[in-house]
């Protein structure tokens, strides 16, 4: 005989078939009494599942929408096909959501199949993306397991190449991966440095976990310290502005990946960025479209007040 919870699964994986079950023919695919039927939709009921009922002789039952979020009964294409689908968001950034579309994939390639996992594995050979001029092509099979040490708290150790080439092994705690909207960073505790360090995800050659427990002292804001980290990167030039706007408006208009900010009162903000040269600077801030005072260093002032008396003399 069939245990209750097998043929709850069965019944609902029933119910997701076709639009409409009366109970007479759900008793007879799963050769139970009707009784029993309405007791098994009942405790579905129960679990969050939106099972609607038409009275009649023609009536029966169907799947509408629940009171919460029940688990899903998917065949192997359909697995598949929800696998595919979360992985083209968390590597595209089209979602918008892209660490719950990879928590997402992470969750459903724990319980898929083997069968299944090796045709999703061929899949992340086969396929590849545009990336940009400068971007390097990541591993999916490797932010995933960067997501799984994360996720389980097990210290891995990193082949990694710093921005110059240099190849180093790293022995490192991993805590979270932030995606930034253009690379993945794998923020994690360095235990040769003894500090947090981030972790370009595209430098990460391999990452293999070593069985041990991360030990994780104060964890820092994630999205803060990868921020912060593009926003000091080295630039030729940098320049500190007053932006007379408060502070959540500043950082709408100078993203944290772009500029430092430093709240000046309630009505300004003090915001350090860096840029290629001069020009391009005076024409960053330019586009800002607000009231600001330049405040170092001397070049951008003179390159930001060239490009406006140039705007002044081309509209006069």
């Amino acid at each position: 005989m069939v245990n209750t919870s097998a043929r709850l699964l069965r019944l609902l994986s029933l119910l997701s078939t076709r639009q409409s079950w009366t109970c007479a023919d759900l008793a007879a695919q799963l050769e139970i009494t009707e009784r029993t039927v309405r007791r098994d939709i009942a405790r579905l009921r129960e679990l969050g599942y939106g099972i609607e009922s038409e009275m009649g002789p023609w009536g029966g039952y169907h799947l509408g929408p629940g009171t919460s979020i029940p688990p899903l009964i998917l065949d192997e294409e359909e697995a598949l096909a929800v696998a595919v689908g979360l992985r083209t968001a968390a590597f595209s950034g089209v979602s918008g959501s892209d660490q719950a579309a990879l928590s997402a994939l992470l969750k459903l390639r724990q319980v898929l199949p083997a069968r299944i996992a090796g045709r999703l594995g061929e899949l992340d050979a086969a396929f590849t993306h545009t990336a940009r001029p400068d971007d390097s092509q990541i591993s999916p099979a490797l932010l995933l397991d960067l997501a799984t040490a994360c996720r389980r708290g097990e210290r891995t150790q990193l082949t990694y190449r710093d921005g110059a080439g240099t190849t180093s092994t790293r022995r490192v705690d991993p805590y979270r991966l932030i995606y930034t909207g253009r690379r993945w960073y794998l923020l994690a505790y360095d235990l040769t440095r003894q500090d947090w360090r981030t972790f370009r995800t595209d430098r990460i050659i391999d990452a293999t976990a070593t069985g041990q427990a991360a030990a994780l002292p104060d964890p820092p804001d994630p999205a803060q310290m990868v921020s912060t980290g593009i926003a000091l990167r080295p630039h030729p030039v940098r320049v500190t502005i007053r932006l007379a706007v408060p502070a959540d408006e500043a950082r709408r208009l100078v993203p944290p990946t772009v500029g430092v900010h430093h709240p000046d009162g309630d009505d300004a903000t003090i915001i350090d960025i860096g840029g290629p040269d001069a020009d391009g600077l005076a024409r960053y801030l330019l586009s800002l479209g607000r009231p600001l005072q330049i405040l170092h260093p001397e070049e951008v002032r003179q390159a930001f007040l060239t490009r406006t008396r140039q705007l002044l003399q081309d509209n006069q």
